[in-house]
C-alpha cells in the first residue's frame, strides 16, 4: 500500500508539473473535483444505502445482528456504526462512511439467510476493519487528482471538438500546450486507474486480515467468501448489473468468475484471498 501511494504521489506531482509548464490554469477543475469528492466523502453512507435500497434497522428490529456488531466493535475498539439491511437476495455486505464516528455497515437479506452466524460475524468483522482503517477517506484522497485529470481530459476533448479554445490564432499558438496537457491528463487517468485499483485490492487484503484477527477464526471468513462467491456465480447477469456500481464496496464483487481481470478489479481474486487467509490461519495456530 505504501509503494502504491508513493507511486500515486509521484504521478500526481508530475501531472502538476506538466500543467504548470504548459501554463494551464486548472483552478476551476480543481474546485469542481473537490466539490464532487466532498459530496462523495461526506455523503458516501447515504448514497450507498440509497443505491442498494438499504434501510437502517434498530436493535429491536434486528437484535441478533446488532448484538454481533456490538461485540465486534468492542473487540475492534471502534464506535458502533449504524446498521442497515438491504432487501437484495444476493448475499453481500458493505461498510462506508468518512470516519468511524460517521459510518454504516449494511448486509443483504440474502446474506442473513444463507450464512451461519459465525460466518456473518466474519463478514461483519471484515467490513468493520474497513471502517477502522478509514478506507473511504484513503480511497477518496487517492482518487482526487485522478478525477481532476478525467475532468480536464473531457473538457479539452469536447472544447477542442466544438472550437471552445478561442480564435484560430490562439489555437495555433497554444496548440502545443493544449496537446501536452491533454496527453498528460490521459496518461495520469490511465495510470492512476490501475494504481487506485491495486490500492483497493491491498485494502481488501488488510480488511480480511483484520477480520481474521478480530474473530480469531480465519476459517469462518474463508467459508463465507466461498458461499458468497458460489451464489454470485449463479445469479443472472441482469441482476448483477443492477448492483455493479457498488462493487468497490461489496465484500465480493457482483461479477461472475473471471469476467473482470484482476488487474481491472477493485478486489483480489478469491483464490488469492483464501490463500492468504489459510496462511494467516496457520500462523495464528502456531502462536
Amino acid at each position: 500500500m505504501f509503494i502504491v501511494m508513493a507511486l500515486l504521489a509521484v504521478l500526481y506531482l508530475a501531472f502538476i508539473a506538466v500543467l504548470a509548464y504548459a501554463g494551464a490554469s486548472f483552478v476551476t477543475l480543481v474546485v469542481v473535483a473537490a466539490v464532487l469528492l466532498a459530496v462523495q466523502y461526506f455523503a458516501s453512507d447515504r448514497i450507498a444505502l440509497w443505491t442498494v435500497g438499504a434501510r437502517e434497522v434498530s436493535p429491536q428490529e434486528a437484535p441478533q445482528l446488532h448484538a454481533m456488531v456490538d461485540r465486534l466493535c468492542q473487540i475492534a475498539d471502534i464506535p458502533k456504526p449504524r446498521v442497515a439491511i438491504a432487501p437484495a437476495r444476493m448475499p453481500n455486505a458493505f461498510a462506508t462512511g468518512r470516519s468511524p464516528k460517521h459510518a454504516v455497515v449494511a448486509v443483504t437479506q440474502g446474506l442473513l439467510e444463507r450464512l451461519e452466524p459465525p460466518e456473518i460475524e466474519a463478514v461483519l468483522a471484515h467490513e468493520l476493519s474497513h471502517i477502522r482503517n478509514r478506507d473511504v477517506a484513503v480511497m477518496t484522497f487517492a482518487s482526487f487528482f485522478a478525477m481532476v485529470a478525467q475532468l480536464l481530459m473531457r473538457w479539452l476533448f469536447w472544447g477542442g471538438m466544438y472550437g471552445g479554445f478561442g480564435n484560430d490564432r490562439d489555437r495555433r499558438g497554444g496548440g502545443g500546450a493544449i496537446a501536452l496537457v491533454y496527453l498528460a491528463s490521459v496518461l495520469v487517468w490511465v495510470i492512476s486507474f490501475f494504481l487506485i485499483r491495486a490500492l483497493s485490492r491491498y485494502r481488501e487484503y488488510a480488511a480480511d486480515r483484520g477480520a481474521a484477527i478480530i474473530t480469531g477464526a480465519p476459517s469462518q471468513l474463508m467459508s463465507a467468501l466461498l458461499k458468497i462467491s458460489g451464489v454470485v456465480d449463479r445469479i443472472p447477469e441482469r441482476d448483477l448489473r443492477e448492483v455493479q456500481g457498488m462493487n468497490a464496496f461489496f465484500i465480493i464483487p457482483a461479477a461472475k468468475g473471471q469476467v473482470i481481470a484482476e488487474l481491472f478489479s477493485t478486489h483480489p481474486s478469491l483464490e488469492k484471498r483464501l490463500e492468504r487467509l489459510q496462511r494467516l490461519s496457520r500462523e495464528m495456530e502456531g502462536l
